[in-house]
């Protein structure tokens, strides 16, 4: 009488163990891709705040902040006609936000502050809700 020690799974405990690590999946997943977007939207913020921090800098030295033709690149290279310019105020070129579109800034604010500075979030659109909001310096 020969015996056989081979050992296997079924389909039944393989079926068992996929269906286990599907509801796992299905559970952890929408949790993972929502800090994601989180983690993006304070990028953005935290990107927002290092500009406005370039731009008072930028203000000290001329007494004005950027106009919005030159934008934010003026923290990088010098606009004509700026003799007191003593940057670049930023290590870096300008980055796009984290959803690949470039920031918004204008001087003067249109509620009449010193400058609007902002990403339009996911969508690239002004307005929107949850991780397609707005999100703005002041």
């Amino acid at each position: 009488m020969h015996i056989n020690t081979k050992r296997g799974f079924t389909l039944l405990e393989l079926l068992v163990v996929i269906v286990i690590i599907g509801l796992l999946a299905a559970y952890v997943g929408p949790r993972y891709f929502a800090q994601l977007g989180k983690s993006e939207r304070s990028t953005a913020k935290a990107q927002i705040e290092g500009f406005a921090r370039a731009l008072d800098a930028y203000r000290l030295d001329l007494g004005h902040y950027p106009a919005t033709a030159h934008g934010l690149n003026a923290l990088v290279i010098r606009p004509a006609g700026e003799v007191k310019w003593n940057g670049p105020y930023l290590q870096k070129a300008v980055p796009s936000d984290p959803w690949g579109n470039a920031y918004t800034y204008r001087s003067p604010a249109q509620d009449g502050g010193d400058f609007d500075l902002l990403s339009y979030g996911r969508d690239g659109i002004p307005g929107g809700q949850g991780e397609a909001a707005d999100i703005s310096y002041r």
